[in-house]
C-alpha cells in the first residue's frame, strides 16, 4: 500500500511540473506575439506615412527620380516582410532611404520650414522612438522564451509541445555590414621644378691693348 501511494505522488508530482513547466512556456510565447502585435501596428504606422513624405519632398524638388524610386522600393520591400529577422532587415534598407530623402530636403529651405513637412518629420521621429522601445521589449521576451525553452526542463517537453525558437526582431543599417577602406600611404606631393643652373658669368672686358709708340 505504502509503495502505492509512493508512486501515486510521484506520478502527480511529475503532472504537476509538466502543467507548470507547459504553462510557463505558454505565457512566454503569449508574451512574444504581443510585443510583435505591438510592433507590427507601428511599422505599419511608418510604412503609411512614407508616401505623405515623398509627395511632400517631390512638391520641392521633382528631379530626384532615383530618390523617391528607392524609398518607394524599399517600403514595399519592408511591407512584404513575413518575418521578424526579414522585417530587421527591410526596416533597415527603408531607412536609409528615407535619410537619402531628407539629406535631399536640406538643400530647400522652404520645404524644410513647411508646416506639412515639420508635421511628417515630427510624427516620424516619434514612431522611430516607438518602435525602438517596443524592439528592446519584444527582444527580451524573446530571449526569455528562447532561454526557457532550451534550458532545462523545458527543453524536455518543448518539442513534443511544438515550441520554437522565436526570432530577434534587429534592423540593421546595411553601410554596418560595409568594410571600412583604410588607406595608409600619405598623398605625394609633387615635386619642385628643378633649378635651371646660372648661365656662366659673362669674362671681364680687357681694354684694348694699346699700340707702341712711333720710334723718335
Amino acid at each position: 500500500m505504502t509503495v502505492v501511494i509512493v508512486i501515486v505522488v510521484i506520478v502527480i508530482v511529475l503532472a504537476l511540473f509538466l502543467v507548470a513547466t507547459y504553462n510557463g512556456m505558454v505565457r512566454g510565447r503569449n508574451k512574444v506575439d504581443e510585443a510583435w502585435s505591438g510592433i507590427d501596428v507601428q511599422l505599419k504606422r511608418r510604412h503609411d506615412l512614407v508616401p505623405n513624405l515623398v509627395e511632400t519632398v517631390k512638391g520641392y524638388a521633382t528631379h530626384e527620380r532615383e530618390v523617391f524610386q528607392a524609398v518607394t522600393d524599399a517600403r514595399t520591400r519592408a511591407m512584404g516582410a513575413s518575418t521578424p529577422a526579414a522585417a530587421g532587415a527591410a526596416e533597415g534598407i527603408l531607412g536609409q532611404a528615407i535619410g537619402r530623402l531628407f539629406a535631399v530636403a536640406e538643400a530647400y529651405p522652404d520645404l524644410k520650414a513647411s508646416r506639412n513637412f515639420l508635421e511628417l518629420q515630427g510624427t516620424l521621429n516619434q514612431l522611430e522612438s516607438e518602435i525602438a522601445a517596443s524592439r528592446r521589449i519584444y527582444n527580451s521576451n524573446v530571449q526569455s522564451f528562447n532561454t526557457k525553452i532550451q534550458s532545462f526542463p523545458g527543453v524536455l517537453i518543448a518539442g513534443s509541445f511544438g515550441f520554437q525558437k522565436r526570432e530577434f526582431f534587429e534592423i540593421e543599417d546595411p553601410t554596418d555590414r560595409e568594410p571600412v577602406a583604410v588607406s595608409f600611404s600619405t598623398p605625394s606631393t609633387p615635386s619642385e621644378p628643378p633649378v635651371a643652373p646660372a648661365a656662366p658669368a659673362a669674362p671681364p672686358a680687357t681694354p684694348p691693348a694699346t699700340p707702341p709708340a712711333p720710334p723718335s
